[in-house]
């Protein structure tokens, strides 16, 4: 077979697609390409880079604070991701059902997703502050006297956090698994009835082997998205109590921008950027379709 690569109708669909990889290479691709490269150079803003090889991987492996915000985004990622995809899935599952008011409420759940970071930390902040935060002031009404500190208890920032992330992107969970929902033929329920199913057979025998792609997709980008936590615990809680909860991608940003490290953070953006891809052959292959 003759390659036929620039002949014919190739060369227009490559003329077609050349604005948008040219964009792409100078945007992703160069950039990629480039951090690999200060990630081999002791760098800083506006100084000549010198090549030290992979001793800024060695000075990040063996640096604690390193590992501390490693762990602590990688138990956003465990707690995050369940959590989402259960709520998500529930919700889709109640819009879905046929009730009254499901366009309202389809909004009212995907509405917060719209929103940047910076306006949903501002209402969390100011719904979970001590002494005059909404929740507070809420429970004190309820009875409760003893003042709770959700920001600044290390028992209760991460669960905050959490909260504020779930109401922020579970929406958009919410409207892929029910595009999945109502791609399940309704002829599959009706037999179902037939054989005497109840509900919860139904869910357990259709739905969820149905949704099985429309899961894998969620559970990957939401554990991409969960590895890449920065503005929650940046502009709520900015780390603490402490470093307890700063994530990866702030200890970056703080190593590259504050202490003008350049090299060092960006050896750890390719250790984060290898873990994500890591965990995402992981759950690729657990939910495979072997058929």
């Amino acid at each position: 077979m003759k390659f036929q690569f620039f002949r014919g109708d190739n060369l227009k669909a490559y003329l077609f697609l050349a604005p948008f990889l040219i964009v792409y290479s100078l945007f992703m691709l160069y950039p990629i390409i480039k951090g690999f490269i200060i990630s081999l150079h002791d760098w800083t803003l506006g100084m000549d880079s010198t090549f030290v090889g992979f001793q800024n991987y060695i000075t990040m492996f063996k640096d604690s604070y390193f590992w501390e915000a490693l762990g602590n985004t990688i138990l956003f990622v465990l707690i995050s991701t369940p959590a989402l995809i259960f709520v998500g899935l529930g919700i889709a599952l109640l819009v879905n059902a046929g009730l009254k008011g499901t366009t309202f409420l389809r909004s009212v759940f995907f509405l917060p997703y719209v929103l940047s970071i910076s306006v949903i930390a501002s209402i969390w902040v100011f719904i979970l502050q001590p002494y005059t935060g909404l929740l507070n002031t809420f429970l004190h009404k309820m009875g409760i006297a003893k003042e709770i500190f959700w920001l600044g208890d290390e028992n209760l920032a991460w669960v905050s956090i959490l909260i504020a992330t779930i109401w922020w992107t579970v929406g958009f969970n919410m409207v892929l698994f029910l595009a999945g929902l109502q791609e399940i033929p309704d002829e599959y329920y009706e037999a179902a009835k037939m054989d005497g199913a109840n509900s919860w057979k139904q869910f357990i025998s259709i739905t969820l082997p149905s949704l099985k792609g429309v899961m894998l997709l969620t559970v990957v980008l939401q554990t991409i998205n969960s590895f890449k936590l920065f503005g929650q615990p940046y502009l709520m809680t900015n780390g603490g109590p402490g470093t307890e909860t700063r994530a990866l991608v702030q200890y970056i940003y703080e190593k590259g921008f504050i202490e003008q490290q350049m090299g060092v953070a960006s050896s750890m953006s390719y250790v984060l950027f290898a873990i994500t891809i890591v965990f995402a052959f992981i759950q690729f292959k657990f939910f495979q379709n072997k058929d």
